[in-house]
């Protein structure tokens, strides 16, 4: 319900205001004395007792008041101010009140719609199951849409581009505001007075959709210039290129070609090729609908489409309706098809999520457009005297920034390096790129380089990770590395190796610039402090400066992605400093259903490769996966380096070993923040050398000395950890599972863990069936019995599967039982030998 306002209204007769004074009497004052009181007033609204007695002296139309009554008088001018802010604001809650109660009256008649609709359905499926007809009739009334591909041979004409665009419009608003999709409401988004707005995903339709209203303090076509300018608030668009463009029915149409960043270095980014349409309704309402167009004949040539999937656009867009009191009403609709084929299956969740697409563009779209709303109103204030317009840019470039190096485009210049042997770092470089979009150039003979890494993650909460990272750089930065950028950025001297020693003194200090509305974005400096190891240097400032970005650290953002995205930066940074983005990126994924009996401690296996001391067992693919958090996420680490062309060998040496470090850093800090989980093959925590990580490997090893009668390692040691050392480190792949109705494999050496492209603690995800490919499987099962009966069995080479997708061939595999006891058999031990990828 609405609340009503009351306003206080002041009377005046003719030139003379009546005021109460403090013994409740009437005391009369001219125009004059008025005018004279409200311009004291305005320089200070409580004037003291000396100040009070010589405006009396000063102004002789006030010399015929007493000064108690002059002060009655401000006590009674700061009230009516009072009163009038507090109307103010209570006006403005009621204006958000009214248009929310619309909104949820609306959202009330389309749900009653859709049951009417479901029990239409639900009676007509009632006679079908009755009749027990043969024949199959379509059922569906408005609540599966159809979307046609529309050929680019209609747009060789107007006529054919405008029958398209009002076929798009239709259809968006039976989305928009009609039962065409299944919406049903975002996880732990509730609707309230302090709210950004009424937010819905798709629960059963072709593709991915998010739907969200709200009220916005803007004009419709201010709304609509600012939604249609993507890049600047959609922070994955890298471009959009208007092709076509022109007047058309009641409106605009235009031919946009728009390229969408890829979040994360396995899987390719996309592309949409798509008809907008900008109009006007009979209502006064303010539409912009788009769709996808398909067909060869217009568009980008397919040399700048290559590095792109073709991605869809069903019918999407934004519906602005003037508010009464001002403002407008919003509705925003984006429903895509992302061609999750194309990206591995592990990610596949990422492009299949609506909670996804409803965080990174609907809301975001909408959390925007009231952004700008109230910097207009001037209800924002940022820090350090920063325009909010400036930092909005800085952030857009950090992100931008870090989002070309992830993808490393050709078209911008960037090329790989050649691998120094391992796989899981890769290496570009750019010769060509100014930093991060400014026209200021690095150097005429350098460039830019880029260490990168993707890891999946289990059971880690990304936002706590984040928060960690954020507020404990020591505890995965190395401040030598951050000061070789800085000074790099400062005075394009890369004088690497050989920088000045200086020793960090483990402090950072965080001073705040400014955040978004809802905190789901934070802009900070931060700043290293840092001491010269050298005499000569002990009077040199060793501070280093950061332009910080802290994204996604809300807990209840269902779907949000969280970053920490950081670049050196001179202390007073101008509003043009060049940056040079690094940092890191968490998506998360969607849950995967698991027997919660094999969930409860995995991080004490992950304590098995601790005690190796061989150094972390990652891959470029997965990483670190811990416990306690029921989710997936895929963590991506970017860094950049500017260098001299004379260095870059140096350069990119340092690189891949500090990001390898900086991955270490990561898992450690991802075991020591996840919360307790998953049941462990033993009783008790495999801490580093404790008596039950040395007895596995007694285990594996001597079962396989009985069955084979031939040693698995050269060694003599059997008291101490040096039998489990010599097995992690084995050449061949060695892996064991579960004996159970569904075998998981517990435990892999190094060799394993490279080969399955996963860790120790992700491989509990892994089930024996999923290695094997359909003969693998029939070899297995075949030779089973036998391995039950006899202990061992040697398997013929073939073809198996990695926890990424790759193929995998191996000459031979051996299996064979594994006894914690003479009677008792723990699991199953497989050899891999001479293996490699396809």
């Amino acid at each position: 319900m609405a609340m009503v306002v009351q306003q206080h209204r002041e009377s005046s007769s003719g030139s003379i205001t009546k005021h109460l004074d403090s013994s409740g009497k009437y005391v009369r004052y001219t125009a004059e004395q008025v005018e004279a009181l409200e311009r004291v007033y305005a320089e200070c609204p409580k004037p003291s007792s000396l100040r009070r007695q010589q405006l009396i002296r000063e102004c002789p139309i006030l010399s015929n008041i007493e000064p108690k009554q002059i002060k009655v008088w401000f006590q009674n001018r700061r009230c009516r101010e009072k009163q009038r802010k507090e109307s103010s604001r209570l006006q403005t809650v009621n204006r958000k009140l009214s248009a929310m109660n619309k909104l949820l009256m609306e959202e009330n008649d389309r749900l009653q719609k859709q049951v009417s609709q479901l029990v239409c359905e639900n009676g007509f499926m009632r006679q079908q199951l009755h009749t027990a007809s043969a024949a199959t009739t379509d059922v569906s009334c408005e609540s599966v849409v159809t979307t046609p591909q529309h050929s680019l041979r209609d747009a060789n004409n107007p006529a054919g581009l405008l029958s398209i665009a009002e076929e798009t419009l239709a259809e968006f608003l039976s989305k928009a505001t009609g039962t065409a999709v299944d919406w049903v409401p975002m996880p732990g988004m509730k609707p309230g007075p302090d709210s950004v707005g009424i937010f819905a995903i798709s629960h059963s339709c072709s593709g991915v959709a998010a739907r969200a209203c709200g009220l916005v303090s803007l004009e419709p076509t201010k709304i609509a210039e600012i939604l249609k300018d993507r890049p600047s608030w959609f922070r994955d668009c890298r471009n959009v290129e208007v092709f076509t463009m022109f007047s058309a029915g009641n409106g605009t149409i235009e031919l946009l070609y728009t390229q969408i960043y890829a979040p994360t270095t396995l899987a390719p980014a996309r592309d949409f090729w798509t008809l907008r349409y900008t109009t006007t309704l009979e209502n006064g309402s303010f539409v912009v609908c788009e769709r996808s167009l398909s067909g060869t004949g217009a568009g980008p040539n397919a040399a700048s489409a290559s590095q792109f999937v073709r991605a869809q656009m069903l019918p999407s867009g934004y519906l602005i309706r003037p508010c009464d009191g001002g403002g407008s009403i919003i509705h925003i609709v984006d429903h895509l098809n992302l061609e999750a084929w194309s990206a591995p299956e592990i990610l596949r969740p990422l492009y299949e999520s609506s909670k996804v697409v409803a965080q990174k563009m609907t809301i975001a779209a909408l959390r925007y457009a009231r952004q700008i709303a109230q910097e207009t109103s001037g209800e924002v204030v940022y820090g350090l005297g920063r325009q909010p317009a400036v930092l909005r840019t800085f952030s857009q470039r950090l992100s931008r920034g870090f989002n070309d190096a992830i993808n490393g485009f050709s078209d911008d210049g960037w090329s790989l390096l050649s691998s120094d042997g391992g796989e899981d770092v890769i290496v570009a470089v750019n010769s060509r790129k100014n930093i991060a979009t400014t026209s200021v150039p690095l150097s005429p003979l350098g460039g830019i380089l880029c260490a990168k890494a993707s890891m999946l993650l289990q059971n880690v909460p990304p936002v706590v990770l984040v928060r960690f990272l954020r507020e404990h750089r020591s505890e995965w930065a190395d401040f030598n590395v951050d000061a070789y950028v800085a000074s790099s950025m400062k005075s394009c001297s890369y004088a690497y190796p050989g920088m000045r020693p200086t020793r960090f003194t483990g402090s950072q200090i965080i001073m705040p610039l400014g955040h978004t509305i809802e905190h789901e974005e934070m802009l900070e400096v931060i700043r290293l402090e840092g001491h010269s190891i050298g005499q000569e240097d002990a009077f040199m400032p060793r501070d280093v400066h950061l332009l910080q970005m802290c994204s996604g650290t809300d807990e209840n953002a269902v779907g949000a992605c969280s970053e920490l995205v950081f670049a050196a930066i001179d202390e007073m940074f101008p509003d043009d400093a060049p940056l040079l983005p690094s940092g890191f990126r968490i998506i998360p994924l969607e849950s995967k259903s698991s027997d919660p009996q094999d969930t409860s401690n995995a991080h004490r296996t992950l304590d098995l490769a601790s005690s190796l001391e061989v150094g972390p067992a990652t891959n470029p693919a997965t990483g670190d996966v811990v416990s306690g958090y029921s989710a997936r996420s895929v963590l991506t680490i970017a860094f950049q380096f500017p260098f001299e062309d004379n260095l870059q060998d140096n350069v990119a040496t340092m690189a891949r070993q500090y990001v390898r470090s900086v991955v270490s850093s990561v898992q450690r800090v991802a075991m020591a923040i996840s919360p307790a989980g998953v049941n462990s093959t033993f009783g008790s925590k495999l801490s580093p050398g404790s008596p039950e990580a040395v007895t596995l490997s007694h285990w594996i090893c001597q079962s396989y000395s009985y069955h084979m009668g031939t040693e698995l390692l050269q060694t003599d040691s059997r008291g101490d950890e040096s039998v489990l050392k010599n097995l992690w480190q084995h050449q061949d792949a060695i892996l064991c599972c579960s004996l159970k109705s569904l075998p998981v494999f517990i435990f892999a050496n190094k060799a394993g863990l490279d080969m399955l492209e996963t860790t120790l603690v992700a491989l509990q995800d892994i089930t024996l069936d999923k290695i094997f490919d359909e003969s693998g499987r029939k070899v297995l099962f075949a030779e089973f019995p036998k391995i039950m009966e006899q202990g061992f069995a040697y398997l013929p080479g073939g073809i198996c599967m990695s926890a990424m997708g790759r193929h995998i061939s191996y000459e031979q595999a051996i299996a064979w039982k594994v006894f914690a006891s003479e009677e008792t058999v723990h699991c199953l031990a497989f050899s891999f030998i001479n293996w490699s990828f396809v």
